[in-house]
């Protein structure tokens, strides 16, 4: 629906699924696994009252060793008919059938029927792990329960109300569709079924990845001058800043390999973030309409938190914002702008990406059915070879002892611009006419993007080494630079801090240098904060067990004697700030972490080092259930290849003690208590830096009329739709002076991680199974 006023200005309502059907039955999941000689099930209703009991009967077509054990005959009456009753599937041994599919239909008089699809899927080891995963998966897979949009999009969370890096529960992110394709490869492990890897891959190129229509002219881009500089600043309120074409940039040495080898210049990479419903109204550049629309939000700087951004369109038309659009507000173009788009990229989510993509090789490989997926894996190489524009210092300058925007010189190679690192991001736009574009890579390295087994992954599988002449060997370099940065980076305890970056402070060290004598990794300063400081960005212990689970799946594929003594010392370190308790039913893990000391300069002759001037310290802590998955994996990969029996278990307590306490109708999850939803009115404040920062020069609107000026906006008040949300009520309860919130969140990444850490428990101990009771 959209509503119009006087002026002119519209909104568009958020999109509602319409089943346009006479009486049916309803039945769900659409789709549903079941083990061998396990059991899967059903959820059957009617969508309406009959005038008479009805009895909804059962048949299943297709695979013989599927059959119907409990209510294949339900019995509906006017009172009870859209309370759900519950169907069993159990699905044979017979191993001939593994990997069968079958055709569930409900029928009833007078109603029209209602099919789910089975697969009947093998039992790959005797572990009762197997069908914790698959009950997970069917869950996340259940439309019912809210993982996806009516595009088959999975949303960052199924709770709409939800701030954190996404501003909304309902946009999505590369990252989710990361570990969208993580679980669907698990699956594929499981089943033998690669339909649902295929899928998502080919769902992400769809809706994330620009097509040529939203990323013209990149045919014009000139690798000699990839783009003019323009300074990042420390807080919101130095925005706008005025770009600098007199300071020195380097040249693109990607460029020309990339469109030689694939016969485009345009980039094939994933933007960050996605209004999947178009929530905000932009539309795809800016049509107003058209679901889903690419945005951004973070674009002012280290101190701006969620709280502070002002999301925009990636493709901006001027059609909403000021005069110039949105772009204002971040650049001073001197008055004169041109309509364009950009589109950032999440380095970590596309390593991810070609993570999952590695072990959809390595299990269709054991299984016989490489040419299931060898199409889907000729993209994650492609996906890879363009990674490798986050490794190069933002503007292509000299890596090492930068310090002045015009002093710093210009890269010239890969020899003395390339890192070999991921950093935060890379970034490319254009003009909307087709007339000019640009390329940029991150500011800032941060341990927990680094990805040892994409690198090794990249350089070593025949099936996902990328196409471009030089790619290889950039991967394998990487991989080795990977590790010597964690080693770097490993405190006294075992703890990896921040990370480095080339570009202090996003301006080469021109408003502040870096300190004197901080420590540096081939010339970069160390920056234990990286990115973002509000707040900083190696709190959060996820940022630990993330980098650490692909340091262990690297070190169980590779046996790189690196990887274990880097894991041995962190794993030891762990155990003492974490909590998994079968007996109490206790998860914990930290709260926050603070950095203190720094680590030594690097020397790449005695890269082990040990770091006795850095230390982490530990404070409160959570029940964050997708970081304890997460803690899991990494136990679970090193015990499985270190032989580590007391590590095993506790990989075993922290999963065991997840699937007993903390499962609910959906998945799973843990209270969270939300202090920080106080930010939802504040104002702007330029003492403590905090709310939103607009411009005394700009004045403008989103869809809908919804203002953006310097004197009025908050968090909510550009976000207005949030006061009609169901949760709402308990947020204005605390914004009254009540208690703070408490919601149980149903994050995709948390539900995946959830999941893939049981199918690898399974998967690497077989013979285990869970205890009685759980």
């Amino acid at each position: 629906a959209v509503a119009t006023d006087n002026l002119g200005q519209n909104s568009t309502s958020s999109p509602v699924a319409i089943t346009v059907e006479t009486s049916s039955v309803v039945a769900g999941p659409a789709t549903l696994a079941v083990l061998q000689g396990a059991t899967g099930t059903v959820s059957v209703t009617l969508s309406s009252a009959p005038t008479a009991n009805v009895t909804v009967t059962s048949a299943i077509t297709g695979d013989p060793d599927l059959t119907v054990t409990a209510g294949a005959s339900l019995t509906f009456t006017p009172a009870n008919f859209n309370v759900a009753q519950n169907l069993t599937v159990t699905a044979g041994t017979n191993t001939a059938d593994a990997g069968a599919h079958g055709t569930l239909t409900l029928s009833a008089t007078g109603f029209s029927a209602a099919t789910v699809a089975l697969t009947e899927t093998a039992a790959t080891s005797g572990s009762g792990y197997d069908q914790w995963f698959m009950t997970l998966y069917n869950d996340i897979k259940n439309p019912a329960n809210g993982y996806f949009s009516p595009k088959g999009i999975p949303y960052h969370s199924v709770e709409t109300l939800i701030v954190e890096a996404p501003d909304y529960g309902h946009e999505t992110t590369s990252e989710t569709y990361s570990y969208w394709l993580w679980l669907e490869a698990d699956f594929g492990r499981v089943t033998g079924d690669w339909t649902g890897f295929n899928n998502a891959w080919a769902n992400m190129e769809q809706f994330m990845i620009p097509s040529a229509t939203l990323q013209p002219g990149q045919n014009t881009y000139k690798a000699s001058a990839p783009a003019t500089y323009g300074p990042g600043e420390p807080i919101p309120s130095d925005y706008p800043v005025a770009l600098n074409s007199s300071v020195p940039v380097g040249s693109d040495p990607l460029a020309a390999e990339l469109q030689s080898t694939y016969g485009t210049a345009n980039i094939y990479a994933p933007a960050w973030i996605m209004d999947v419903d178009n929530k905000y109204g932009f539309g795809q550049c800016e049509d107003g309409t058209s679901t889903p629309s690419l945005i951004n939000t973070f674009q002012r700087g280290p101190e701006e938190s969620v709280w502070d951004t002002i999301p925009q369109p990636d493709c901006d038309m001027f059609k909403f914002g000021g005069p110039n659009g949105f772009l204002d507000l971040f650049n001073n173009g001197g008055g004169s702008f041109a309509t364009q788009y950009k589109y950032t990229d999440a380095p970590d989510a596309d390593a991810r990406m070609v993570q999952a993509a590695y072990w959809a090789d390595v299990y269709a490989k054991a299984q016989g059915k490489t040419s299931s997926v060898s199409a889907t894996l000729a993209k994650a190489a492609q996906l890879g070879d363009y990674l490798r524009y986050s490794m190069f210092d933002k503007y292509f300058k000299q890596i090492g002892n930068c310090v002045g925007s015009m002093a710093c010189p210009a890269g010239t190679s890969k020899t003395n611009e390339d890192t070999f690192l991921l950093s935060w991001y890379y970034a490319w736009g254009g003009a909307s006419t087709g007339a000019w574009s640009w390329r940029i890579s991150g500011d800032s390295i941060h341990e927990g993007y680094q990805n040892p087994l994409a690198a090794w992954t990249l350089s070593n599988d025949p099936n996902l080494i990328p196409k471009s002449p030089t790619a290889k060997a950039d991967w394998a370099t990487s991989l080795t630079r990977q590790m010597q940065f964690f080693q770097w980076l490993q405190s006294s305890e075992g703890a990896i801090a921040g990370g480095a970056t080339n570009n202090w402070g996003g301006n080469y060290g021109d408003v502040t240098k870096p300190p004197a004598g901080d420590a540096t990794f081939f010339g970069m300063f160390y920056d234990p904060q990286p990115e973002y400081h509000n707040p900083p960005s190696n709190q959060w212990f996820g940022y630990q067990t993330w980098p650490m689970e692909r340091v262990a799946e690297y070190y169980f594929v590779s046996g790189d004697p690196t990887a274990k003594a880097v894991l041995a010392k962190w794993i030891a370190w762990a155990e003492t700030v974490t909590t998994a308790n079968p007996t109490t039913g206790a998860l914990t893990v930290p709260g926050t972490m603070t950095w203190s000391g720094q680590p030594n300069t690097f020397d790449p002759n005695n890269p082990g080092a040990a770091n006795t001037n850095l230390h982490v310290t530990v404070t409160g802590s959570s029940t964050d259930l997708g970081v304890a998955a997460s803690l899991a994996k990494v136990y679970t990969y090193y015990a499985a290849k270190s032989g580590d029996t007391t590590v095993q278990t506790a990989a075993q307590n922290i999963i065991d003690v997840i699937h007993k306490n903390f499962a609910d109708s959906i998945g799973f999850s843990a209270p969270e208590t939300r202090t920080d939803y106080k930010n939802f009115n504040v104002p702007y404040d330029n003492t403590n830096l905090e709310g939103v920062f607009v411009p005394s020069s700009f004045s403008g609107t989103y869809p809908g009329g919804i203002t953006i000026n310097s004197t009025t906006n908050t968090f909510l008040s550009i976000r207005p739709w949030y006061k009609n949300d169901p949760a709402w009520p308990k947020v204005q309860a605390y914004l009254n002076g009540g208690a703070a919130p408490t919601f149980n969140y149903h994050r995709f990444w948390g539900e995946a991680d959830i999941a893939t850490a049981f199918d690898a428990f399974a998967e690497l101990f077989p013979t285990v199974t869970p205890p009685a009771g759980f």
